[in-house]
C-alpha cells in the first residue's frame, strides 16, 4: 500500500535534517528518507571539517531549538583576518564595529549533526524511512510517485513534493533530470585541527597563496580549525606525510601570526569541485544543499548557504499549507527559485571569483589585490558591507535568521 505524504525529504544531513526540523509541527505531513542510520554523537569519524557558521544561521540554529544543544562545543568568531602571503594588504572584520558580540560560531560538523539528530527525535510530525534509498521518482500531475529500497524489500510512497537534499551526487536531481555545471579546482583540501602558539581568541584568518587559501579557526580549549587546501598532485605526498610534515608545511603555508603550531589532530582530505545544478525545480520537485550546489569551501560558504535554502523553502511551505496551497505547486516552486536567486548568484559569484583571484599566481595583479584589501579595511561602510553579507544576510533573510517563526 502506498503511503501519502504532502513533502518527503530525501537525505539526513545537515541541510535534510535542518529542513525537517523547521517543518515540524507546520501541519503539514513530512517523511524523511535517510541512507543510513544516525547514533547521537558519532558522525563519521572520517569527518573532520570544523564549519564556520554565519551569525544567521546560528540566530536560525537558536529558533529551530537546535543551538541549546551545542552549549559546549561552538566557539565565537569575533574578528575576521584576511591577508595573502608575501603581499601588504589586510583585512580585518570586527564584531565589536558591528555593533554585535560576533560575526558567528564556530562547530565542528560531528557536533552538529549530534544536535540535529538530538532536536529530530523530539520532533513528533516527521515519519522517517531509514535506511533507505531512492530507487525511482517519476512526478504526474498531482504527486511524484517514489520506489524506496528498505531492509524489509520495496516500498512506495507519494508527496506533493519531493526535496532533494541527498548531496552533491543527488539521486533526486538525476530522476528529475536537472544537469549541472562542474568545475574541478584541482584542488584537494585537508582539514582537522591543530593547537596553535598564541591562542586565537575568537579571531579566525583566512591566509590566501598561489597555491590555495589556509583558515584558521577559534576552537573550544585553545585548538584550532585547520583548513588547508593544496594542488591535487600533491595531496597524496601530504596524505602521507608524518605528523612533523604535515605541521611545517602548514606552517610555511600560514606563517607565524598565531605562533608555532603543534599537537595535530585527525585530518582528512576531501577533493574540491564546483557542481552546480542548472535549475532549482522540476515538476513537484526543489533542490536544497549541496544537491543544489556544491561550491569552494573558501569563505565557509557551503552549509550556510544550504541551510539559508532550507529556511527559505521551509517558509514558503508553511505559508502555503495556511493558505491551503498545494506544497508543489509550479507557482510555489517558481516564486522559492526567484526568491534564492539573489544569494545564490551572490554566493556562487563571490566564492569562484575569490579563489580565483586571491589565489592566482600573476605579479600584475599583486598591487591590485593589495591595494584592495586597504581600501576596504580603510572605509568603514566597505568593510561593514562585506561583514553584513559574510554574516549570512544576503538579500532577503529567512524569518528564523531574524530570530522567529514564519
Amino acid at each position: 500500500m502506498t503511503a501519502h505524504f504532502d513533502v518527503i525529504l530525501i537525505g539526513g544531513g545537515l541541510v535534510g535534517t535542518s529542513l525537517a526540523i523547521a517543518l515540524n509541527h507546520s501541519g503539514l505531513k513530512v517523511g524523511l528518507v535517510e541512507a543510513a542510520a544516525p547514533r547521537a554523537g558519532s558522525a563519521p569519524r572520517e569527518d573532520e571539517r570544523n564549519l564556520a557558521l554565519a551569525r544567521a544561521s546560528v540566530t536560525a540554529l537558536e529558533t529551530l531549538g537546535v543551538w541549546r544543544h551545542l552549549a559546549g562545543a561552538a566557539s565565537a568568531i569575533r574578528e575576521i583576518h584576511i591577508s595573502r602571503a608575501g603581499e601588504f594588504g589586510s583585512l580585518r572584520l570586527s564584531a565589536a564595529q558591528q555593533g554585535l558580540e560576533a560575526l558567528g560560531s564556530v562547530v565542528p560538523a560531528r557536533d552538529l549533526g549530534a544536535a540535529l539528530l538530538r532536536e529530530l527525535e523530539q520532533c513528533t510530525g516527521i515519519q522517517r524511512y531509514i535506511p533507505a534509498q531512492l530507487l525511482d521518482a517519476r512526478a504526474g500531475a498531482d504527486a511524484v510517485e517514489l520506489r524506496l529500497s528498505t531492509p524489509d524489500g520495496e516500498t512506495t510512497l507519494s508527496a506533493r513534493l519531493l526535496v532533494g537534499a541527498d548531496g552533491t551526487a543527488s539521486r533526486v536531481r538525476a530522476l528529475c533530470g536537472i544537469g549541472v555545471d562542474e568545475v574541478d579546482y584541482g584542488q584537494t583540501l585537508f582539514v582537522g585541527s591543530i593547537q596553535p602558539g598564541t591562542a586565537l581568541d575568537g579571531r579566525a584568518y583566512e591566509r590566501f597563496s598561489d597555491s590555495g587559501p589556509v583558515a584558521l579557526l577559534p576552537l573550544a580549549e585553545r585548538r584550532a580549525g585547520l583548513v588547508l587546501s593544496v594542488a591535487a598532485d600533491e595531496a597524496a605526498q601530504l596524505a602521507q606525510a608524518d605528523d612533523a610534515a604535515y605541521l611545517a608545511y602548514a606552517q610555511q603555508r600560514f606563517g607565524w601570526r598565531a605562533g608555532r603550531f603543534s599537537r595535530p589532530g585527525r585530518r582528512s582530505a576531501h577533493p574540491i569541485r564546483r557542481v552546480v545544478a542548472q535549475a532549482l525545480t522540476a515538476p513537484r520537485c526543489v533542490l536544497v544543499g549541496n544537491a543544489a550546489q556544491t561550491i569552494h569551501p573558501i569563505g565557509a560558504q557551503g552549509f550556510n548557504l544550504g541551510l539559508r535554502d532550507a529556511l527559505q523553502l521551509a517558509e514558503r511551505l508553511i505559508h502555503a499549507r495556511r493558505g491551503g496551497g498545494d506544497p508543489g505547486s509550479a507557482g510555489l516552486l517558481q516564486a522559492y527559485a526567484a526568491g534564492r536567486r539573489e544569494d545564490r548568484d551572490g554566493t556562487l559569484a563571490f566564492s569562484d571569483g575569490l579563489v580565483r583571484l586571491a589565489c592566482n599566481p600573476s605579479p600584475l595583479l599583486r598591487p591590485l589585490r593589495s591595494l584592495g584589501l586597504l581600501l576596504l579595511d580603510g572605509v568603514p561602510g566597505l568593510a561593514g558591507a562585506v561583514a553584513r553579507r559574510g554574516m549570512g544576510f544576503r538579500g532577503q533573510p529567512s524569518t528564523y535568521a531574524l530570530g522567529a517563526r514564519p
